[in-house]
């Protein structure tokens, strides 16, 4: 798992008329804030606390990626009267819903056959409902479909531009005052072009570099059958009658495993951690989120003991197939990962075409030998789904942003806390546990508020402070995790 997601609490803030200062020609202007707060119904005037700021005034935007971040940013610039343009190096958007048959370079896509493992209900975003003749669960056509019908809706197809890779983000020179950005852009026949920009949104993503841990594999350059990472993946049929091994039991590779078990001759599945199995179909016949995603367990979740509830939804899990039996036990307790959501795991495993198997510890010239002695012979092949490096190049230009391991030190997992205008962010760069429109969607309108002064951030210290604490609060919760996952299994649990 990326990152958890981060609960952003509104804010409001009023600007008397009197206190408006017009923008002057170093694109600032002075304002005076007055914090305050709504409750009971009504808006109440807060604890009143004046706070003198020079705001950046941002009108012009860049939107990098029209994905479902990109279109719900873009979306949120324009309720903002902000002017948005919005660049996807792709012919159409969608991001990773636009499935492409080929390998793109520098460009995730989903295989053939995926289908959303959120429910349409939650997947949507909160302003444009999904069309009601939509299944219960999306393949990447209907969803993509969905995507074309709200940028038509909000009319933001006038704010994109296609077939435009954004090559080139750098701080002008006078950054530090205005706070705007040189953007190189090239086109589809290499035609560069030069902007300038108040403000950027990164909406690019984080699937599509992909990540391959060769150096945790010795012997991998002796295997002399074929090696790809789940990015690549698109259909099962070149892998009928084969023997498979896909290593990790992430959602990807649960997916992927289990099609192409229905076609290889075997499917070895390997994973370090195991995994907690969710079926999409959840009590009565309801899709699962809609089930566990609702106030009334919230509630229970806050004033019940936390153990309580784990062990009562674990063993619930449990009682749907026994995961020690079918040896896809997780060394976690529920909760502090990412849940594998798959309908076909305990079938395939049962039927014997799908045979699990722990951590892989080294390669031979035609197979791999397993932490527990065990062996895979013969394999034709291996699907490495072990997730992503998320980079962005075009920040790195003049040192902007440079991500190592994978690490996310940013304020609300956006901002960059040493820039000395906050002019930039990223969104969607979390895991969240539900569904992603709705996150991206109130990431946005905090950035748009952001961008027009309307909320302000605290100072540089008391941002790093904010992502320290939150590392720190996320390390001992899965400290507590782990532990109370030892003591049920000393306890029989």
């Amino acid at each position: 798992m990326c990152q958890n997601s981060v609960l952003l609490h509104p804010v409001t803030f009023t600007i008397s008329a009197s206190q408006h200062v017009a923008a002057s020609s170093d694109n600032t202007s002075e304002k005076k804030l007055l914090h305050t707060s709504k409750g009971g119904g009504e808006e109440r005037e807060g604890r009143a606390r004046n706070i003198t700021e020079t705001v950046t005034m941002v009108k012009r935007i860049c939107v990098i990626g029209a994905g479902v971040s990109g279109l719900a940013s873009t979306k949120s610039c324009l309720d903002e009267g902000l002017e948005p343009t919005c660049f996807d190096m792709g012919d159409d958007i969608g991001g990773l819903w636009k499935y492409h048959a080929k390998i793109v370079e520098d460009r995730g896509s989903v295989f053939r056959s995926l289908v959303t493992n959120i429910s349409k209900e939650m997947m949507c975003y909160s302003d444009h409902p999904m069309p009601s003749h939509y299944p219960t669960y999306l393949g990447h056509a209907d969803m993509l479909k969905y995507l074309h019908l709200y940028a038509e809706n909000f009319k933001l197809n006038n704010h994109i531009r296609l077939k435009t890779k954004v090559e080139a983000v750098t701080k002008r020179p006078d950054f530090t005052s205005s706070g705007q950005w040189d953007v190189v852009v090239v086109d589809e026949n290499g035609k560069k072009e030069e902007m300038v920009f108040d403000a950027i949104i990164v909406c690019s993503g984080h699937n599509y570099a992909a990540n391959i841990p060769k150096d945790s594999f010795p012997g991998i350059e002796k295997f002399k059958g074929q090696i790809i990472h789940s990015k690549d993946y698109r259909e099962p049929s070149p892998y009928t009658g084969k023997r498979v091994l896909v290593i990790g039991f992430g959602n990807s590779g649960a997916d992927i495993s289990t099609e192409i078990s229905r076609h290889a001759s075997q499917v070895f599945m390997s994973t370090r951690d195991g995994a907690w199995v969710l079926d999409r179909v959840a009590d009565n016949g309801y899709p699962f989120d809609m089930m566990i995603i609702r106030r009334s367990i919230n509630v229970l979740r806050h004033w019940l003991p936390f153990e309580w509830m784990l062990r009562y939804e674990e063993r619930k899990l449990n009682f749907k197939f026994n995961h020690v039996n079918f040896g896809v036990t997780p060394n976690f307790r529920l909760y502090s990962k990412q849940v594998t959501i798959n309908d076909d795991v305990p079938h395939r495993i049962i039927l014997g075409k799908m045979i699990m198997k722990p951590n892989v510890a080294s390669f031979t010239d035609n197979g791999v030998v397993f932490v527990d002695g065990s062996r895979a012979e013969n394999l034709d092949a291996v699907v490495f789904a072990t997730g992503y490096h998320f980079r962005f190049p075009f920040l790195e230009v003049d040192g902007t942003l440079t991500v190592h391991q994978n690490k996310n030190n940013f304020y609300k997992n956006m901002f960059l806390p040493k820039l000395p205008k906050q002019t930039l962010a990223l969104i969607g760069l979390v895991e969240p546990n539900g569904p992603v429109p709705a996150l991206v969607e109130m990431q946005s309108r905090f950035v748009t508020q952001v961008f027009k002064g309307l909320v302000s951030l605290p100072e540089e210290s008391e941002m790093l402070k904010d992502i320290s604490d939150k590392q720190e609060e996320h390390a001992k919760k899965y400290v507590i995790l782990q532990n109370m996952h030892h003591k049920a299994n000393l306890f029989g649990g």
